[in-house]
């Protein structure tokens, strides 16, 4: 694109020439921090946005033996929001029971990153929902959640592979009640922000998720999260290095990011 851009490409024709994922989320959160630095006004403020709050990330329970993941969840219990992985493998009930006896006051999601069987759901959603799960997130692989649409779920289930870009939401409906926006998947803030607002239009809670990736990959995600039921923006509490100046993580909650580092 580096033609295109110096011939003065910008973020509106991006959206045209580019399909959505991380390489055009990349250069159009870029656009919006040069837009916002030019205005001299905060993006948040040129997206029509209200004054971004702090936000709270939840903080992520690795998939472990249920010992190990019990260890973790005490070391987090005074958290409000824990995020635990699980396998579907069968033996998850055990691992959520283990967590919730670590962090018994704690608020549970959970993310099966696709890795459901269709029989393991229908035994285990029960269980999950007992122990307090509130959301499970994409238990079937993309390419099989058509049966959830016939599925009685107790719980709230979540869309992430399964949501991409704003052409995927009408797929999703009958199926989920929260969308995971993810700006590597969107390609970027201006579709993640069309996207937000077309799934609380159709229903839909929302989630914003991420890759792993430094603050700056983070920061517009700031804005979205002002209007998500759940933030999962730990990627850079996971680095060993973040890059300067970095957004401020008081805890797990997150201020809106000094225009120093984008916006």
């Amino acid at each position: 694109m580096r033609g295109a851009v110096e011939a003065g490409l910008d973020r509106t024709g991006l959206q045209a020439l580019l399909k959505p994922g991380a390489a055009r989320n990349a250069l159009d959160c870029a656009f919006w921090d040069l837009e916002a630095k030019q205005a001299g006004k905060p993006a948040w403020q040129l997206a029509g946005l209200a004054t971004p709050k702090p936000v709270h990330t939840v903080l992520t329970i690795s998939l472990d033996d249920p010992d190990k993941m019990e260890a973790a969840a005490r070391a987090a219990a005074d958290l409000p929001l824990l995020k635990l992985k699980l396998a579907g493998d069968g033996n998850d009930v055990p691992r959520v029971a283990a967590v919730r006896r670590g962090a018994p006051q704690a608020r549970l999601i959970a993310d099966a990153n696709e890795g459901y069987r269709r029989e393991f759901l229908i035994a285990d959603a029960p269980q999950l929902a007992a122990l307090g799960i509130e959301m499970l997130e994409q238990p079937l692989p993309a390419a099989e959640d058509e049966f959830l649409r016939d599925f009685d779920s107790p719980l709230p289930l979540g869309a992430d592979e399964s949501a991409h870009a704003l052409d995927s939401l009408p797929a999703l409906i009958g199926k989920y009640s929260v969308v995971n926006i993810k700006l590597d998947k969107t390609g970027g803030l201006t579709e993640a922000l069309a996207l937000a607002k077309a799934a609380r239009e159709a229903g839909f809670e929302i989630m914003v998720g991420c890759m792993l990736g430094s603050s700056l990959g983070m920061a517009p995600g700031v804005l979205v999260a002002q209007m998500a039921k759940y933030v999962d923006l730990d990627a850079p509490l996971l680095l060993a290095k973040d890059r300067v100046p970095a957004l401020a993580y008081t805890g797990v909650q997150i201020a809106p990011p000094d225009p120093a580092l984008w916006g």
